[in-house]
């Protein structure tokens, strides 16, 4: 009796999300037919998002805050992933002992700090560093970008580690005695075994990062238009959803909705692309 119910309970478990991902894609779809129907696709190539005086109607196009989402997201991987594959080496085959807890702790305080915090302290110090330095206000999508990776380096540098501790101790000696160097042990050895558990991390840390509202909200600029450079300010779907919801209505509404929606189908298509192709070469 108690291996069945322990089964079912487990089978219900394993089903719960698959449920729960179809819930969120019906209710978003639910409220965003009315934008569906005004705009149909067009809302993807559209920059302008005006909202009559009544508050009834408008204009909206998702154009804008889907390629700062992209974009803020693509500057934060790329900032992100080489630092983050460096810490877990690090602390996996280079640090003391006397290094590695230490180290480990930061990373994981790092990982503890509100993304309200990291907001608050890229606006009013980091900012100013990356207007002396690149110019621009201080305030648009590199910045955002910068702040965005720092904060999801101690997600990706954590799981990594992990997995690449998992790497048994024979393996590297094997290839120690056979005169590999600790670089080819780590290249050829350590990174191969831990390849889905990086790439686990890495997929891990884009979810966040697309889905990163209060932290962007602060440094992006909030400003609806496409950027013509790096510095430039714009806006991204959490962040325009966050400052727009709740004073939106009837069809400012359900285009917030269609834009939650498709947040919701790029993090699904990115990820999920991602995490077959990675781990279909894996096996393969």
């Amino acid at each position: 009796m108690s291996g069945k119910l322990f089964k079912n309970f487990s089978f219900f478990s394993a089903t719960l999300s698959f449920f729960i991902l179809i819930g969120i894609f019906a209710v978003l779809f639910s409220y965003a037919q009315e934008a569906l129907h005004e705009f149909g696709f067009d809302f993807l190539y559209n920059e302008t998002w005006e909202a009559d005086e009544d508050d009834e109607g408008g204009i909206f196009g998702g154009y804008v805050p889907i390629v700062g989402t992209l974009l803020s997201t693509l500057i934060a991987m790329v900032i992100a992933t080489p630092l983050a594959m460096g810490i877990a080496i690090f602390l996996t085959e280079i640090a003391t002992a006397k290094l590695v807890q230490p180290v480990s702790v930061a990373i994981e305080l790092l990982a503890a700090i509100p993304s309200i915090i990291y907001g608050m302290w890229g606006l009013f110090y980091f900012a100013p560093i990356v207007q002396a330095t690149v110019g621009g206000n201080g305030v648009g999508l590199l910045t955002a970008g910068i702040v965005l990776a720092i904060m999801i380096i101690p997600f990706m540098a954590a799981i990594t580690r992990d997995a690449m501790n998992t790497a048994p101790s024979v393996l590297k000696e094997s290839a120690y005695a056979m005169g590999a160097t600790k670089f080819e042990v780590i290249k050829d050895v350590v990174m191969p075994y831990a390849k889905g558990g990086i790439i686990g991390s890495i997929i891990l840390a884009l979810g966040r990062a697309l889905g990163e509202t209060m932290a962007v909200a602060f440094l992006i600029g909030s400003v609806m238009s496409i950027p013509s450079r790096v510095t430039d300010p714009t806006t991204s779907i959490p962040v325009l959803l966050a400052n727009n919801f709740a004073e939106a209505q009837d069809l400012e509404m359900s285009s917030m909705y269609y834009l939650a929606l498709i947040l919701f189908v790029v993090s699904f298509a990115i990820i999920s692309v991602a995490k077959f192709y990675f781990l279909g070469r894996k096996a393969a």
